[in-house]
């Protein structure tokens, strides 16, 4: 019999970087062959040198990054940031949101979106919005299982 693992998550710090910084990478090296993930990295992803953007992030009152862990080991994180509406309420954007293969299964994703979840009801956000590739079903499924529901589609043609 296994001993159970021990799930828990924290807010990065400057410690985090280099960790950040390579899941960072290994989670958009894992979807830039997805339907939508070459474009998706150029638009969303960080640019290099990583850490030094999530240095950025650490400093920016708006950003909220927590790591996620499994027995004390990092494996995996969340960003999110608040966005203004133009009607004055603001929401939280779930910008980036990786946990490593291995370590998938066990509560650490749900646990990073339910710390995204506390502060977006603590700072009285609207709502929180999230994103996934197309005929990402696990990604999708992961998130209406919080309340999130698709609400548009973007579609692209390359020339």
């Amino acid at each position: 019999m296994t001993a159970p693992v021990a799930v828990a998550t924290r807010v990065a710090t400057t410690d985090d970087l280099d960790f950040l910084a390579d899941a960072h990478r290994l989670g958009h090296r894992a979807v830039a062959d997805a339907r939508g993930g070459e474009l998706d990295t150029l638009l969303r992803g960080r640019a290099e040198p990583i850490a030094e953007t999530f240095q950025d992030d650490l400093d920016n009152a708006s950003s909220h990054i927590w790591v996620a862990t499994a027995d004390g080991l990092s494996v995996g994180y969340l960003v999110a940031k608040a966005i203004d509406l133009r009607s004055g309420e603001t929401m939280l954007g779930v910008v980036d949101l990786w946990v490593h293969p291995g370590a998938r299964g066990i509560g650490l994703g749900s646990a990073l979106m339910n710390n995204a979840l506390d502060i977006a009801k603590a700072h009285s956000m609207v709502g929180v919005d999230a994103r996934a590739l197309p005929g990402d079903r696990v990604t999708k499924n992961f998130f209406e299982t919080f309340g999130l529901v698709a609400r548009t589609i973007e579609v692209f043609r390359r020339l």
